[in-house]
């Protein structure tokens, strides 16, 4: 869909019409605008900044204030066709337990985020000796929202330990697709789509 980042961009090609979603980390609204407006979905929102709040709802959107490691428990089983987590993860306290929580509310769940072991960011670490600041990861290490380093094998590992089902998985390097093979190494951002 044009407009959205390449990770939005991916999930939105995927989720299907008419479908029942919540976008956890919705930040202003841009995915749950272009589902609703291009795929008919019923979207609901949840973020955590009071601005982006604002600015979703001023676009005529469901949202609420909440916190992802917290206010998922409030949500009954299976509300939604799809939850969505989109490079909010690595943001949170408990990555582990939002996971669960998403694929208790959703029949199926996609997640993104920003792989950590792609090869420039294991080159600035290499030969630089410090953590890079780069298009994919603009913030320094002191100021960064990112408080867990998930690489995709990481993920991947994860979600076998927990017997979860991958339906999908898309990698990006920019706005282009990447095959599978090499992705830990080459993609810097991945799309999966989860059930239980």
């Amino acid at each position: 869909m044009n407009g959205l980042r390449p990770d939005l961009a991916a999930i939105a090609a995927h989720v299907r019409e008419g479908a029942r979603v919540l976008d956890v980390g919705c930040g202003d609204g841009a995915l749950m605008v272009a589902l609703r407006d291009q795929k008919g979905i019923d979207a609901r929102g949840m973020e955590l900044d009071a601005t982006n709040v604002a600015n979703a709802v001023t676009r005529g959107l469901a949202v609420v204030q909440g916190d992802a490691d917290i206010d998922l428990a409030d949500y009954p089983d299976d509300s939604f066709d799809y939850a969505i987590l989109s490079q909010t993860l690595q943001t949170t306290r408990r990555p582990d337990l939002v996971l669960d929580q998403l694929l208790r509310i959703g029949k199926q769940a996609f997640v993104s985020f920003p792989n950590f072991a792609q090869w420039k960011i294991r080159f600035a670490h290499m030969f630089g000796g410090r953590m890079p600041v780069t298009k994919q990861l603009p913030h320094r290490w002191y100021d960064t929202p990112n408080i867990h380093h998930v690489t995709i094998d990481d993920f991947k590992s994860f979600v076998k330990e927990r017997g979860y089902t991958i339906e999908g998985e898309w990698y990006l390097a920019g706005a282009k697709q990447r095959g599978v093979a090499m992705a830990n190494l080459l993609a810097e951002h991945a799309v999966f789509l989860l059930r239980r």
